[in-house]
Parts: structure tokens; sequence; C-alpha cells
């Protein structure tokens, strides 16, 4: 049973719940009044705890240990921060919740906010994202006018309310600290850590942390009880998840499936029509492009955190990018060290000049001017970037071209020595 755009027997993507009248009548905005009647913070947050939830954004740490990580005596104001910057390269879900569900992420900031007893939320929003920040500004003026956001919530004791802030479009601030950074008004770069956010985090105050998909998946939770989302799925990858996927696909989109019963395989031949006409699967980003690239001998592994990883690479964002034996795995990999390079806030300098590095080596096979000695001086390269850095970047710059230096290494031999032939144009819609 998904829960993401079905949970209130009504799909959002086929009617978009952007008024608050639309929202109720789909069955929304039950969860908060229970749990404001039934439910004290902390027996909520083990409510959170209970359900297995896994964060949504990338990293998959649980989402009930998170929230149990802000001090309980702290005398300072606490914060809940919805990170939707949502930049990862193929990653496009968090776009679609904003925009046809809104409300649903708003009642799961305000379950967290009276989880942790915070009086104050933030949705992060990318700065691209114009049309869906219009529609979290007009969802949180209705909510507001409702008595669902503000002092007093539903004539009970809370006191809860979301601001809408937009960044600049900077893929460094999807990590958590540099986000906080910049909706501090400085410049998004990472944090030292420790502290982390959860004793330290918005204007040094225990700050939890979590992405869309993540708060958006409270209210079912607390609607139909811990133990069912718990039984969704695996024991360690309860729940649904939502996959974007896009490239080489007939049919790219958004699609939410239950963790552990859909195979890589089903998610691209079934969900998303296959590929074209006598084409076979090459490469597969499965959780967005700073992951380990997998092949066309994986496409049997189900989709869950475990057997992702134990496939050699991991779940991510979802942001899953299909490639077929149509392209080129060294000119993708180019493109992912252009991206990387450009996106690096240069902080570190491992990061700064390693990425950098890659792109120029790679530029070099491309245009037919490398040697293979290039390969062995990338492979030292790798070790230089990854394990020395304040933030997750250069680890994301560096999984998916190492992973295809090692799965596709004929690929790049072939290439230093013959040059790379033009691929063919990804799907429309990629």
């Amino acid at each position: 049973m998904p829960i993401m755009n079905n949970v209130y027997r009504q799909r959002a993507a086929e009617k978009p719940l952007v008024t608050l009248d639309d929202y109720r009548a789909a069955g929304g905005y039950t969860a908060l009044p229970k749990a404001l009647a039934d439910v004290e913070p902390d027996d909520l947050q083990y409510v959170f705890m209970r359900s297995g939830l896994r964060g949504r954004g990338g990293a998959g740490f649980p989402m009930g240990k998170k929230a149990s990580f802000l001090p309980k005596d702290s005398k300072k104001a606490k914060y809940v921060v919805c990170n939707a910057d949502e930049s990862e390269p193929g990653t496009f879900k968090d776009r679609d919740i904003m925009a046809f569900n809104p409300f649903q992420l708003l009642e799961g900031i305000t379950l967290a906010g009276y989880a942790i007893g915070a009086e104050r939320g933030y949705i992060y929003i990318r700065g691209e994202y114009e049309h869906q920040a219009r529609v979290l500004d007009d969802a949180v003026r209705q909510a507001r006018a409702a008595g669902l956001l503000g002092e007093g919530i539903l004539k009970s004791t809370l006191n809860f309310d979301i601001t809408v802030y937009r960044g600049a479009g900077a893929y460094i601030c999807g990590e958590e600290t540099a986000l906080l950074e910049s909706l501090e008004g400085k410049r998004g770069q990472p944090r030292l850590k420790p502290p982390f956010p959860a004793v330290a985090g918005l204007y040094q105050s225990p700050t939890l942390i979590n992405n869309v998909e993540t708060l958006a998946a409270l209210p079912p939770i607390v609607e139909n009880g811990a133990d069912w989302y718990a039984a969704l799925g695996p024991e360690k990858s309860p729940g649904s998840k939502v996959f974007s996927i896009s490239g080489h696909v007939m049919r790219p989109g958004n699609y939410e499936i239950v963790l552990g019963e859909t195979t890589l395989r089903e998610l691209i031949f079934v969900h998303a029509g296959g590929l074209r006409p006598g084409r076979r699967v090459k490469a597969v980003w499965v959780g967005g492009s700073s992951v380990p690239v997998l092949g066309e001998g994986h496409l049997d592994t189900p989709l869950d955190y475990e057997s992702i990883q134990a496939a050699g690479s991991a779940l991510g964002s979802g942001g899953c990018i299909v490639m077929d034996d149509s392209g080129c795995i060294v000119r993708a990999s180019l493109r992912l060290a252009t991206f990387y390079r450009h996106e690096s806030c240069g902080k570190c300098s491992p990061c700064r000049e390693g990425t950098t590095w890659l792109e120029k080596l790679l530029m070099r096979m491309i245009a037919g001017e490398a040697r293979m000695e290039d390969l062995e001086m990338m492979e030292t390269l790798f070790g230089r970037i990854s394990g020395k850095t304040l933030c997750p970047l250069a680890e994301g710059a560096v999984a998916p071209i190492k992973s295809a230096l090692n799965m596709f290494r004929d690929d790049f031999v072939r290439v230093v020595e013959n040059g790379s032939p033009r691929p063919e144009p990804m799907m429309a819609g990629a």
C-alpha cells in the first residue's frame, strides 16, 4: 500500500491537493489532532522510532533516532528544518510532493515540531523551485487561516509556525550544515562536525533536519500506527519509497513502491516501460548521481537499503538514472565530474583541486589525448579525495567514477586508445 500519493485514498498526482478543503476531503489533517489529543511528545518520538522510518534524503538514517538526539533539558529554542533543496541529479520526487500534496508536508513538519518541542519550522527550498515555493507559501497561508499553524493550534497548547525560505540554487546546500549556514544568511559551506545539528544546529540551537519525503511520511504513520508502517517491506528497510527514474526509459517519472518488494528490473521494465527496442541496460545509478554505478548483472537486486548496499551501491535519494548500451560510460563520467567540480564550494582543498583534476583527466580521454598512465593517475587521485573533506560532496564525486572505472575498465581503455564516439541522446523528459 503506497503511503505518499495514495495514503488518503486519492492520488495527489491525479488531483493535486493544493487547497485545504481538498486535502481534508481526501483524509488529511487527521493525524495532527489525533496526536495532540492522545499522544505525548516523547511518545510521539517513540512512534517515529518504532516505525523504522529511515531518512529518504540519501543517508537513510533512522528518523526517530535522529529526533531522540536533541537534548531534552536544553533551554534554547528548538527548530525543525525541512531540506527541500533536492539538487541531486536524477532526483525530482520532492518537487512533486510539494507541488501536488503540500499539506501532507506541512502536517508532517508540525508533527515533528510537536514531538521535539519546537515552535518554529523552516522549509529550505532550492531557488529553481519557483512554482513549488509559491504552492507552499499559499498552503502555509491557508493553514494559518484555519488555525493549523500559529498559536494554539486546534485550540491546544501547541504553538508552531512554518516559514518557507528560498535558497539560491547551490548543490552544496543539500548538505545539512551548509543548508543551516545558508538559512542563517551566510555563505553555504559545510561546518565542522561535531557538534551535530541535533545539539548545535540553526542559530546554534537543537535542530531536527529531514528531507521532504521523510517528513511527509509522518502523517500516515501517526494515522495508521507505527506497526502498520514497520510491517511494510523488510525489517531494516520498512515503508515505501518514491523513486525518480530517468534516462533511457520509455516512461520516466516518479514511482512509489514498497521497499524490498520490487527489483531494479521491475522498476525499469514494468513501471518505467523498459528501454527502446533492441537495447540492453548498460549502467544504472540507483540513488542519484553520487552513488556507485550498477550494471546489467544487478537488475534482480531488490530495492531496499541493505540489498542495494550488498550489490555495491547505495539507495541514496532514489534518483534512478538508466543508461542503455548506446551510451558511453566515459562521457557520462565526465558529465558527472564536471557537475561536481562546478558545485564544489571550494572550502576543502582535496575536493576543490581533486574534482578539477578528475574533470581534466576525463576530458583528455574524451579528446583522444590521454595515455594509459592516466587511468592509474585517476585511481591514485581517488584516494587523495575520499575521506579527507568536511562533507560528502567529494565522496559523491569519486564514487560513480571509481565504480565505473572498476566495472567498465575495458570501455575506459578503449576510449584512451581510440577516443570516444558521441553517444545517442537520452530520452525526452530525462
